[in-house]
């Protein structure tokens, strides 16, 4: 069987050092549509873009935790750790979480630990929980963890997991805002690590089964959590301690999110969809805040 799920939950840790500066801030970024807000007059000079481009300006939106380093993202590098053999183009990216333990530095040196912490059994598909802690000198910085599902390698008997679905928020959202995504918006993004061909290579997504290369789900994740901060919580990334979400569907680069908002006492509830096709993206969403 493909998937070894008690190899892959017995295996060690793996333990590596990552490291990033500025503009591997910067580039996240301009890879998450910083510097072009449809809203602003003049978006690359407004001062409130450019605390996201500017380095003598700059603040970390704590979704860059998902990049940093620049490594293999968790769905490339969970493909990799031990009991896990399985061909990518069976692979979608079916949900992430974020803690933020304390405020992403705009430069760092940190050690990460990552280890698979779940596998389930889904019927017709698996699904893989990858956690990563990183952390540095002045203790953990945040953890992070990716939901992986496997098309057609489930059906072993193993743990199910949860099946429940969370609630659409009641009552009109507080803020609606909408942020077109650029036709080259995953060709830029794919420069921050994630060089998975799904997003750049027509005949690899066609083998996917997609009729043509699609958005990151971690840039759609990214671009989400700018808006919510930019929106509700006054540009102040320092307020955000928790992320997560679902990946309910495919945005394709040129297209228009609708991002829909909720705020809750310190807790903001999302939902995303791809206005052209009023096709919901991202559900289940929670930004939890200071």
């Amino acid at each position: 069987m493909p998937i070894d799920a008690a190899l892959a939950l017995a295996a060690a840790p793996r333990r590596g050092e990552i490291s990033w500066t500025p503009r591997d801030v910067q580039l996240y970024h301009l890879g998450i549509g910083a510097g072009a807000d449809p809203d602003k007059d003049d978006p690359a000079t407004d001062p409130d873009e450019l605390r996201y481009t500017l380095e003598t300006r700059l603040h970390v939106l704590p979704s860059f935790a998902t990049v940093a380093g620049s490594g293999a993202p968790g769905v490339i590098a969970a493909l990799s750790m031990p009991g896990i053999d399985v061909d990518l183009a069976r692979v979608l990216h079916g949900g992430q979480n974020l803690t933020v333990h304390r405020p992403v530095p705009v430069a760092g040196t940190a050690a990460a630990t990552s280890r698979i912490a779940a596998v389930y059994d889904k019927g017709e598909a698996a699904v893989l929980v990858l956690r990563t802690e990183v952390a540095d000198g002045g203790g953990p910085l945040w953890t992070d963890e990716a939901r992986i599902f496997v098309r057609g390698e489930g059906g072993w008997g193993g743990d199910r997991g949860t099946a429940s679905r969370p609630d659409p928020p009641a009552g009109a959202p507080d803020r609606t805002v909408e942020r077109p995504v650029r036709p080259d918006q995953a060709l830029l993004y794919r420069l921050t690590g994630d060089l998975n061909p799904l997003h750049a290579d027509p005949e690899f997504a066609r083998l996917a089964g997609f009729g043509r290369p699609v958005l990151h789900g971690l840039c759609t994740y990214g671009i989400t959590l700018k808006a919510v901060v930019d929106t509700l919580l006054g540009g102040d990334v320092t307020r955000v301690r928790g992320y997560g979400t679902r990946f309910t569907g495919v945005v394709y680069p040129g297209e228009t999110l609708r991002v829909r908002m909720w705020r809750r006492a310190d807790l903001v509830r999302v939902t995303v969809d791809a206005a052209e096709r009023d096709t919901g993206v991202l559900t289940g969403t929670v930004v939890q805040h200071l």
